[in-house]
């Protein structure tokens, strides 16, 4: 078996540097697909860019045209790897599969760059991946006892090990084979020269929709990525589903199922965009009765509302109906942010917020602010915000957080810092306070954010916040990030 990889490296993120701008959980990555399409190629590079914010480090499209199969993948965002149009020309055929990758396992290499190609004497085939697989590091060690040679540092390349060595009659047959020895979160695609595959894990962890365009069927990792080529979302693709799309049409089979699912609540608090549907349900209505729970958990007496953009818009504004309290525009964020140089002089560290936010004095002076955010990681970013908005003229600061004290890390394909620099995870919420500088913190309950989904609490998983996982974690993985 043979790994293919192409790209140019431009701008490599070194991995002890991710968080030094974001203090946010880091996005996992976005998946897409389209079968039945001349233009699949094209389409596939407009469904990155709406899936950009689930990954920025490298992305890629491997199209086919029922004879080969064609690749073009780097480092850096959709608009820097596809900056001529010629590219998407060269990525020939009616079916095409792209990925967007933040890295949670494995460095952000050229090498790791995805989708995946494979080679052996049957058969070429290209996979894409979101999710951690969590028993890797055994799997691994198991495959290269046998002999087996890993081009690249990403679980990502289990599955073509498997598949390869797969007993199998059939390539639906030998995916399901394959996917079985697999723990953990994935959301999966592949692509040989005639057909395409989608797979998602039997406990759902991370979204996958699937849509129509006429004749052509698509999957995403969120429904956003439809509505910009003209696409139908159709449904979830079901925890444990494997499809197998070809010109017979649709099919699908059931990998065993298990007894529950575990959707990641982060899904809805933070990652997804609020205009996608996931889990069968519309995230921007799930923020908007976050923000309501919030206020009727932890009220304060204030003039104004405001958020944290973009991703507790929504939030904010359901605070401000509840509350009653006036929602004001009080941050602008710069969307222009590309990477900068983190210099160790505390005046330029401070410019990172400054970079990123500018607050809008003539809306918070003399003002009792709300500030709603989804989450607190470190606290760092929060608290120089703070003091932004103290600068501005801000008479009363009060901070309310959309979800629960992230006190563990997340093992599921979400980049997270150790338990050690959780800020929750070690201090109490009235410390927090102190460190962050404000007049009032209050959380949003575990028990008030579950019951806000039209779904039972036990359908999601919610171990970054109560710490108590939903599968085995390798002993060494723990170890690492839990300190």
């Amino acid at each position: 078996m043979v790994f293919q990889r192409d790209g140019k490296t431009m701008r490599p993120v070194s991995e002890g540097n991710k968080h030094k701008l974001e203090d946010k959980p880091a996005c996992e990555c976005g998946i897409f697909g389209m079968y039945g399409n001349r233009r699949a190629a094209e389409y596939a590079y407009f469904g990155l860019y709406s899936l950009q914010h689930r990954g920025q480090e490298s992305c890629g499209i491997v199209s086919a045209n029922s004879v080969e199969l064609f690749a073009h993948r780097g480092m850096g965002e959709v608009n820097e790897v596809f900056h001529r149009r010629r590219i998407l020309k060269n990525l020939k055929g009616s079916a095409a599969i792209g990925h967007n990758r933040y890295s949670t396992t494995g460095s952000s290499v050229e090498a790791n760059i995805q989708p995946l190609l494979m080679a052996n004497q049957t058969m070429k085939m290209a996979t894409a991946h979101n999710g951690n697989i969590t028993n890797s590091r055994e799997l691994k060690r198991r495959l290269e006892k046998t002999g087996a040679i890993f081009q690249t540092t990403s679980d990502s390349e289990l599955v073509l090990h498997f598949f390869a060595r797969s007993k199998k009659r059939g390539t639906l047959n030998k995916l399901i084979d394959a996917l079985s020895k697999l723990q953990g979160a994935y959301c999966f695609v592949f692509l040989t020269k005639d057909r395409m595959f989608a797979a998602r894990d039997p406990l759902g962890f991370r979204p996958l929709c699937l849509g129509r365009r006429a004749r052509a069927w698509l999957v995403a990792s969120e429904s956003c990525a439809f509505d910009i080529i003209g696409a139908t979302h159709v449904r979830d693709v079901q925890p444990g589903e494997v499809l197998e799309i070809s010109p017979k049409g649709l099919r699908s089979k059931f990998m065993p199922r298990r007894a529950r699912q575990a959707y990641c609540i982060f899904e809805h608090v933070y990652f997804a965009r609020p205009d996608s549907r996931i889990f069968n349900e519309n995230v921007d209505k799930v923020r908007r009765r976050l923000g309501h729970q919030l206020a009727i958990e932890q009220p304060v007496d204030a003039d104004i509302v405001i958020s944290v953009p973009d991703s507790s818009n929504t939030a904010a504004m359901g605070y401000a109906e509840q509350s009653g309290i006036k929602l004001e525009v009080g941050l602008i964020r710069n969307h222009y942010v590309g990477r900068t140089f983190i210099m160790p002089e505390q005046e330029v560290r401070d410019l990172d917020v400054k970079i990123k936010f500018n607050p809008v004095r003539g809306v918070l002076q003399r003002q009792r602010v709300v500030i709603v955010d989804d989450s607190i990681v470190r606290g760092t970013t929060a608290r120089k915000l703070v003091k932004l908005i103290r600068q501005a003229g801000a008479k009363q600061v009060h901070f309310r957080i959309s979800s629960p004290p992230i006190i563990s890390p997340c093992f599921y394909g979400i980049d997270m810092p150790t338990k050690k620099e959780l800020i929750a995870s070690g201090k109490s919420v009235e410390r927090i306070r102190r460190f962050l500088g404000v007049d009032s913190l209050g959380y949003l309950s575990l028990k008030g954010m579950l019951q806000l989904s039209k779904h039972p609490p036990s359908d999601f998983c919610t171990a970054c916040f109560s710490g108590k996982y939903v599968t085995r974690i390798e002993k060494n993985h723990a170890k690492n990030a839990l300190g």
